[in-house]
């Protein structure tokens, strides 16, 4: 004898159980002003960057300017931190500097920027941020694009196309980077902002 009705309980216990699972949270909208002031940092600190990298290109050309994005990427970073309260950094899905790994959210946004900027999305309009839980607190992350530009790929292009200084300098200053082999418009990495709410 067979008892067809017990064929459907894996189906009715699924469905039980679905329905006690509690629904997913609500997005929690931006706090006010966090999202004009996480803008307005992350169009500050890499235009800093540019005109800094840019002169120094100008006065000692690639090689040279290695050691302005080693240096003065991360310094302007923490004086944006410790001027404006937020947690400023860089990061990438190819880091060069060892302290540029993504974390998990991080890599899930840099993740779906590349995915944008493949489908034709200017990468200069990519942004996005969430309201998360960070052990217990409430956290407003932020997170901008960082296109790859002209000048970058002096540093950043193909490997086989960069000038021998510039191999040499990135062997001796990072010998286990990963950041060549990008073309202008590809997303080099994105600017991270988090702040507590």
């Amino acid at each position: 004898m067979k008892y067809p009705a017990f064929r459907a309980m894996p189906a009715l216990a699924a469905l039980l159980i679905a329905g006690c699972a509690a629904p997913p949270p609500a997005p929690v909208a931006a706090p006010p002003g966090y999202l004009d002031q996480a803008r307005d940092i992350a169009a500050t600190v890499p235009a800093n960057l540019l005109t800094v990298l840019t002169a120094e290109l100008n006065r000692s050309g690639p090689a040279g300017a290695i050691e302005v994005c080693r240096d003065k990427a991360p310094e302007m970073a923490r004086a944006a931190s410790e001027r404006t309260g937020w947690n400023v950094r860089r990061a990438s899905l190819r880091n060069r500097n060892p302290k540029g790994v993504p974390d998990a959210w991080e890599r899930g946004v840099l993740e779906r920027f590349d995915t944008q900027a493949a489908a034709g999305v200017a990468g200069s309009t990519l942004e996005t941020w969430q309201v998360v839980d960070e052990g217990g607190r409430q956290v407003f992350r932020y997170a901008k694009a960082l296109p790859t530009q002209a000048l970058c790929v002096q540093c950043h292009g193909a490997a086989d196309k960069l000038s021998e200084p510039v191999k040499a300098k990135l062997r001796a200053l990072y010998p286990n980077d990963r950041a060549t082999g990008y073309e202008p418009g590809q997303i080099r990495g994105a600017l991270f902002l988090k702040k507590p709410i």
